[in-house]
């Protein structure tokens, strides 16, 4: 996969100013957790978005591979529903509204048990695999303030040991990768 010779927007390019203040205003004060650590979860939120619209035929339909904080920050935003319209049809690549729709995780993947359980979590794990490639072609190699929000690149990283510079080099047809 070849990196595109523009680099991505920024959290506050999508955003502009005003917007991005309120959001990370609006989450210091709620949370009381640093004013960095939360400019961090509103730019893994932009930048999960920026992959859903450049990569709709890859991504599109996927189980949000984001923890509950980025969602919550996601939620907001549609909050500011004019906002939230022109980030989507305006600021972001692929120039059509992002639609959200609440769903748990064992709903995305079918349920529980039975004999389908196993190719339940490797087809679960491919697609959670998917992001990692798009994701540094994108940005660039995940680094530690990205770390909390992406699930499995947490799991690769905590879990299996894997490096961060070994998870941003995952391959997506390695299937030793989880």
């Amino acid at each position: 996969m070849t990196t595109s010779a523009i680099p991505a927007p920024t959290a506050e390019d999508l955003l502009g100013s005003a917007l991005h203040k309120e959001v990370v205003d609006h989450f210091t004060a709620k949370t009381e957790r640093p004013r960095t650590h939360i400019e961090h979860q509103v730019r893994e939120c932009l930048r999960y978005l920026y992959l859903v619209s450049r990569h709709p035929d890859r991504l599109g339909g996927l189980f949000l591979p984001v923890e509950q904080e980025i969602d919550e920050i996601w939620h907001f935003l549609i909050l500011q529903t004019r906002e939230y319209r022109e980030l989507c049809e305006q600021r972001l690549p692929g120039a059509y509204f992002i639609h959200h729709r609440s769903i748990a995780y064992t709903d995305y993947q079918g349920g529980e048990g039975g004999g389908r359980a196993a190719e339940q979590r490797r087809v679960a794990a491919e697609e959670a695999l998917r992001w990692i490639p798009l994701y540094t072609a994108a940005f660039g190699p995940f680094d530690e303030d990205a770390l909390p929000y992406w699930t499995i690149v947490r799991f690769l990283h905590h879990e299996l040991g894997r490096s961060l510079a070994e998870i941003s080099a995952l391959d997506p047809a390695d299937r030793s990768a989880a």
